[in-house]
């Protein structure tokens, strides 16, 4: 195969990609329990929030696991491997803003190495707490389940201009606590408002929705699942943790066993820790399969 080959653009049934955010006492948790019931099947929840989530164990079935600090994104990404492995289809995380802002996570951990070294230059300190972070965004965007993502949101302000020669700060909406734009890395973003529980789309790439207030409901989930199986069967999701991108972009292109166990060799090398060679072979393993599976070799 070429090393650049165009195809044909086809429809692939997805999983969903969703983020809830408002500030506390919005119904981010009714909301995305309410989401995850439309979309059906077995219901984990991870709850960072105090067992907020149990409160609506009356309402449908679902599993949790109560997440305790430290809140890291690795502990995260455990926790969303658990959820993969036990065979469940929809998981909500409550919230994600603890992995960012919450006790052990990615701020926490960036002003520790800072302070921890000679230089207290927090210039390295952001790089690793950026890998942190990215490797579980990516975590989320390749998990095999429907994922459902709670942010809560602070009130965001911009220095402007009052006309008068002077700089006030001037309220420009909600900001998620995560990292800056974050929340669209997902496929539909829910603003939810404390004030009567509506909400309003800030991102949507599934075109069900517009501008007008919805109350999220098990009718909403419905019609997101509706969506998602339009289309083709996707290729079943390489789970990827510490391997890069582009390595797994690499493995994927391969159509031949003989092409995956020359890529192999290569790459074994370059690993640098235990989790990254066991990714690895994974990732090989799960394109060996597919390549089984459809006959090419």
């Amino acid at each position: 195969m070429p090393k650049n080959t165009f195809k044909k653009a086809t429809r692939k049934k997805a999983k969903l990609r969703l983020a809830l955010t408002g500030v506390s006492g919005s119904g981010k948790t009714y909301s995305a329990l309410m989401l995850a019931k439309g979309l059906g099947g077995k219901i984990a929840c991870i709850d960072t929030e105090a067992c907020s989530a149990s409160l609506y164990s009356h309402l449908l079935d679902f599993d949790v696991l109560e997440l305790s600090a430290p809140y890291s994104p690795e502990k995260y990404i455990d926790a969303i491997t658990a959820a993969e492995d036990s065979g469940y289809d929809v998981l909500i995380i409550d919230s994600l803003s603890a992995a960012w802002a919450g006790s052990g996570g990615v701020l926490e951990m960036v002003d520790e190495i800072t302070r921890s070294s000679k230089s207290k230059n927090s210039y390295m300190a952001w790089s690793t707490g950026t890998k942190e972070q990215e490797k579980l965004i990516q975590k989320i965007l390749t998990s095999s389940l429907h994922i459902i993502a709670c942010m809560r949101s602070k009130t965001a302000y911009e220095i402007m201009d009052n006309g008068q020669g002077k700089k006030t700060p001037v309220k420009i909406g909600l900001q998620p606590i995560q990292r800056d734009n974050t929340e669209y890395e997902f496929q539909v973003v829910f603003d939810i408002s404390r004030d009567n529980h509506f909400s309003t789309v800030s991102k949507d790439r599934t075109e069900l929705f517009n501008d007008k207030p919805y109350l999220i409901t098990e009718q909403i989930g419905q019609m997101l699942v509706e969506w998602l199986n339009k289309g083709d069967d996707a290729p079943k999701p390489v789970i990827r943790d510490a391997i890069t991108i582009e390595l797994v972009d690499k493995i994927n292109l391969c159509d031949s066993a003989e092409q995956l166990t020359k890529l192999y060799k290569e790459a074994l090398p370059l690993m640098t820790s235990e989790n990254e060679t066991k990714d690895l072979i994974r990732a090989c393993g799960a394109r060996k399969q597919e390549i089984i599976k459809n006959g090419e070799i």
